[in-house]
């Protein structure tokens, strides 16, 4: 099956989990910048280098080298056939670099997913992850700067994916099955 899909959500609503197994379905890579940034470190790349320095002094990596990083990713062969981005884009101008990508192939986007999730669910789960995995530094106020960042920064992506139609809301809240069930559902409606 072919697929060529986003997945947004801000942290905590399930992305990465959701990604694996919506992907698994599907039969095309879930693709994350996070996976791609540590490969390309690992493998020495050149872009790996370039985004080590930034990231080992604690700054974001810029988007020319992020954007460089998935146009190399997409065009690998497993993902001919599709894949499910998460993590990209993360702002409107990705998105364009995003449709450049895609246009140069020939391709488009066949939907952008976004997971919904109350905001003080959301800092509840990330609460109890941080307590689980020992992650000191995730304290209440840090999340609900990081959930404020979220919806300066990737919210207004999901504007752009409505407006052209691409956007499917997903209730992320609930048991894990029931949200893969919920995303599958609306998913049908786009690629099959």
């Amino acid at each position: 099956m072919s697929a060529r899909l986003v997945l947004l959500g801000p942290p905590g609503a399930g992305k990465g989990t959701q990604a694996v197994r919506l992907a698994e379905r599907l039969g095309v890579p879930a693709i994350s910048t996070g996976d791609i940034f540590r490969a390309n470190i690992k493998g020495g790349t050149e872009l790996g280098r370039t985004a080590q320095e930034y990231t080992a002094r604690g700054a974001l990596v810029p988007d020319s080298v992020t954007n460089a990083m998935v146009r190399d990713r997409l065009a690998q062969p497993d993902a001919a056939q599709g894949f499910l981005l998460d993590g990209y884009p993360r702002n409107v101008a990705q998105v364009a670099e995003l449709d450049a990508v895609l246009a140069d192939q020939g391709l488009t986007l066949d939907a952008a997913l976004e997971i919904t999730a109350d905001a003080d669910v959301v800092v509840e789960r990330l609460l109890k992850r941080a307590e689980i995995e020992g992650r000191a530094d995730d304290t209440e106020p840090v999340i609900r700067h990081r959930l404020d960042v979220y919806a300066e920064q990737t919210a207004p992506i999901s504007g752009v994916y409505a407006e052209r139609g691409l956007l499917l809301q997903v209730d992320g809240i609930g048991e894990v099955d029931e949200v893969t069930g919920r995303l599958v559902e609306a998913l049908a409606t786009r690629v099959g």
